[in-house]
């Protein structure tokens, strides 16, 4: 028989760091495993974040650190400047398919989310075949052999139940966090955003790295 699941609880820096590395091994592969400087960017972006933070190296080094203890991320050397990257191991250490990662790594980003919330926001992570995938998803991480997610009590005038993860304990329920309605995807544009955001990252540690060599 297998042994029950146990979830690490995770504070909301290490579930930032980790998060993004989640997303980023999906959408910008070209870009993954990535760099201090790089994952620090993408752990403060101001899309497909809730709530947005501003963290400085120190912040995300820390949080490495106490990931990689937890064997969550490992490191990676790549690249001409022989930088130390991260990647993360998620489906390594939990017994989870590709569609439980893209959904566990939404809630850890943007927060408690609908079935037709997720849905919409998953295209990038994984494609859904309908939003019944999604809630049977939603339904096995909810299990008791992979207890990854929680069903939030449904809120005044919405008909669809939110969904939240457990990987900082039993969340808060305080609607007050999530009154205003998720930011509308805007596609190719955020893609697009995003993408900009990591390549700026990464030129300005090479930039950051060439000025200290001929210093």
């Amino acid at each position: 028989m297998d042994s029950p699941i146990t979830l690490p609880v995770l504070d909301v820096a290490e579930l930032r760091v980790l998060g993004s590395l989640m997303e980023k091994s999906k959408t910008t592969p070209d870009y993954y495993p990535m760099t201090i400087n790089s994952l620090t960017a993408a752990c403060n972006q101001k899309t497909s974040r809730r709530p947005v933070v501003q963290y400085d190296e120190d912040t995300v080094a820390q949080a490495l650190n106490t990931l990689k203890r937890r064997g969550l991320i490992s490191t990676a050397t790549g690249g001409s400047i022989r930088a130390v990257k991260f990647k993360h191991n998620f489906a390594i250490v939990f017994p989870v398919l590709p569609s439980d990662v893209a959904i566990i790594c939404l809630l850890m980003l943007r927060g408690p989310q609908t079935p037709g919330e997720l849905n919409t926001n998953s295209g990038r992570l994984h494609e859904f075949d309908s939003i019944e995938e999604v809630q049977e998803t939603l339904d096995r991480l909810s299990s008791p052999e992979l207890p990854f997610l929680m069903q939030l009590p449904r809120r005044p005038g919405q008909k669809e139940m939110r969904y939240a993860h457990l990987l900082s304990g039993v969340p808060d329920i305080n609607d007050e966090d999530f009154d205003d309605a998720p930011a509308k995807s805007h596609g190719g544009l955020e893609a697009r955003v995003v993408k900009l955001e990591t390549e700026l990252a990464e030129l300005r540690e090479a930039f950051d790295k060439l000025m200290k060599e001929l210093s």
